[in-house]
């Protein structure tokens, strides 16, 4: 997902939320669930409920690019996911470029709380826009965002 936005792929956006956390934050959960977790204890390793929306203007602000104005409904994002689906397991052979899957996992908010982590874990809680930008940066890194879709400067300090 935030691949398809820094890339340009994007053109709206569903009615969806996430929980944000940063992968450096997960590592260094798992290892603190090891040392100071309760044997069967069960801990949510997270940090910031976000929409989908917040999201994509959250990284919009870090490449200096417009964010989608366009909330897609969700009967509209069904049926290209079920035709994208269709011609995927029929015609390509190749992954859908609309999961059926990923738009019906997005009919609910997946917001979690962390607090118990947090407490008993000592879980860090590094911000979602530092997460959000190393995740940008080691796109950019990779070279997995074209050229013409890298970070732009002067729209960013808007």
């Amino acid at each position: 997902m935030i691949l398809d936005f820094l890339g340009g792929k994007m053109f709206a956006y569903m009615d969806t939320g996430l929980n944000l956390i940063d992968v450096d934050d997960v590592a260094e959960g798992h290892v603190l669930a090891m040392e100071r977790g309760v044997p069967g204890g069960k801990y949510i390793l997270g940090n910031r409920n976000m929409t989908l929306a917040e999201i994509v203007a959250e990284l919009a602000r870090i490449i200096g690019r417009p964010a989608p104005r366009f909330r897609l409904p969700y009967a509209v994002a069904w049926t290209a996911g079920a035709v994208s689906t269709a011609l995927s397991t029929f015609v390509t052979h190749r992954p859908p470029a609309i999961a059926l899957e990923a738009v019906r996992m997005s009919r609910r908010r997946m917001f979690f709380d962390a607090a118990k982590a947090v407490r008993e874990l000592g879980l860090p809680q590094t911000s979602a826009r530092a997460a959000l930008e190393d995740a940008v940066a080691w796109f950019e890194e990779k070279r997995l965002i074209p050229e013409s879709r890298r970070r732009n400067v002067a729209w960013a300090s808007r």
